[in-house]
């Protein structure tokens, strides 16, 4: 539970301000039993005040940590015994009094942090990005947005770890790199959900959306984010049709396509493709093998042919496979002081041996169930537990990447609902790409049920 608790309060530490985080949130302890988070605090003025203004912010910083969604999260708080004594809670409301401004006789909620953020250094480049049949219409779609008088508007849609990130970070920098002064702003869903509630709280909506209305390129990443979330999508349509009214331009991504989003807006989806819309697919062998070309020269390793057609032809899944795969075999070598050869290479393969089938879903769901401890009536009941929720996301994850299937029938076999199951998707995404300690563990559990099935890790 510290590890979890560690990372809901680095959570805290960035949706609030330094002041209230000292005053409020260092001061706690807490437990998790039970899938129920319990904080104890010092005093009961302290708990009250907890009780009263902090109850939504905790679950949101929570519900990443947990891997559950912010309104399924349970905090339970405590007063610590023997500390309910009023000259402990006027020692608070004290510390309080001098470390926080007052408004209008009320403790201050918390600051509002940036609207967005501006990067100054993009992690990737239209250069670096191999182009070919699966995704050529989407790169010639990103390069037209860069230039004057292009594409104002573009949806990008595909499965995790084909290059939607890499896309828009490369327009970001194309962007900066024409000394043309062009404002524009990169963030996820998430962070533009997170950056709205602070400016609630902040009493500074109207600088939020002033902020984002004077872009000239917004970035917008993981859009499926905002299904159910009503307030968040009133927002971003606000923002979106003030941009697109004064001739901005915007760029969306997301692993589902705006028809397979539910809870979502209408106006909000015609603004997602009143522009281009374009998917990525998977790469084909030979994209596969520049790919792999590609990599090994940014690892500083030239790549024999024999072993890049080795691996081409045997790594069939998402360009993260691939570098895992590269990234495990150069160390390989390089800690037995030998070549890149076919041989070592098969070695390093068979933990990542690609088949022509994928997994069934019932293979998927014994597979998780075998990794998490779990029984597949738990997963089918009605149970919110940490486990039977994380199982069910990683089902869902797993099927969508690797099986035809569709998100309704997907959601049918566990009685949910296909808004469920993008849910569930994006909970594991989110944690995956964070590294958060239950990301990693996820990241495991989908390598070694992957290694399983035949198909080699993530």
């Amino acid at each position: 539970m510290r590890d979890q608790w560690a990372e809901i309060s680095e959570n805290l530490k960035k949706m609030l301000d330094s002041g209230i985080f000292k005053v409020w949130i260092a001061p706690l302890r807490a437990t998790l039993a039970d899938g129920v988070l319990r904080l104890v605090a010092p005093n009961a003025f302290m708990a009250g005040w907890l009780e009263s203004r902090m109850l939504s912010t905790l679950r949101e910083a929570a519900a990443p940590v947990l891997g559950l969604s912010s309104d399924a999260v349970e905090i339970h708080i405590e007063i610590a015994e023997k500390s309910s004594d009023a000259a402990q809670a006027a020692s608070t409301a004290d510390l309080a009094a001098r470390v926080l401004p007052q408004r209008q006789g009320d403790l201050p909620m918390p600051a509002a942090a940036p609207a967005c953020r501006r990067e100054t250094r993009w992690r990737y480049c239209f250069e670096d990005f191999v182009v070919g049949p699966c995704n050529s219409v989407a790169v010639a779609a990103a390069q037209d947005v860069c230039r004057s008088g292009g594409v104002r508007t573009l949806f990008v849609n595909s499965a995790s770890g084909l290059g939607k990130t890499h896309l828009a970070q490369a327009v970001g920098q194309a962007l900066s790199q024409k000394g043309n002064a062009a404002r524009v702003a990169y963030l996820t869903a998430e962070e533009f959900a997170s950056r709205f509630v602070a400016s609630l709280r902040g009493h500074d909506v109207e600088g939020f959306k002033a902020r984002l209305r004077e872009l000239d390129v917004l970035l917008l990443e993981d859009v499926h984010f905002f299904q159910g979330k009503e307030k968040m999508q009133d927002m971003a349509l606000a923002v979106v049709k003030s941009l697109q009214a004064r001739g901005g331009r915007v760029i969306f991504t997301s692993s589902f396509s705006p028809r397979e989003l539910q809870r979502v807006d209408s106006q909000l989806v015609s603004h997602f493709c009143s522009g281009i819309l374009t998917s990525m697919g998977r790469p084909d062998e030979e994209m596969r093998r520049r790919i792999l070309t590609r990599k090994a020269k940014s690892f500083q390793v030239l790549l024999p042919e024999p072993v890049c057609d080795l691996l081409a032809s045997r790594l069939r899944g998402d360009v993260r496979q691939m570098e895992s795969c590269l990234n495990s075999l150069i160390f390989k070598a390089r800690l037995l002081n030998c070549g890149l050869s076919p041989d070592l290479a098969l070695e390093v393969l068979n933990q990542y041996a690609g088949v022509e089938c994928g997994p069934d879903l019932p293979t998927i769901i014994r597979l998780v169930c075998e990794s998490y401890g779990l029984e597949q009536r738990q997963l089918c009941s009605r149970s919110r537990r940490r486990e039977c929720v994380l199982g069910r996301n990683t089902i869902y994850y797993l099927a969508r990447k690797h099986t035809e299937l569709s998100l309704e029938e997907i959601g049918e076999t566990f009685n949910r609902r296909h808004s469920t199951v993008i849910k569930g998707i994006t909970s594991v995404e989110r944690e995956l790409a964070k590294e958060s300690s239950l990301g990693r563990q996820i990241a495991r559990a989908v390598a070694l049920i992957e290694r399983n099935a035949g198909l080699g890790a993530v």
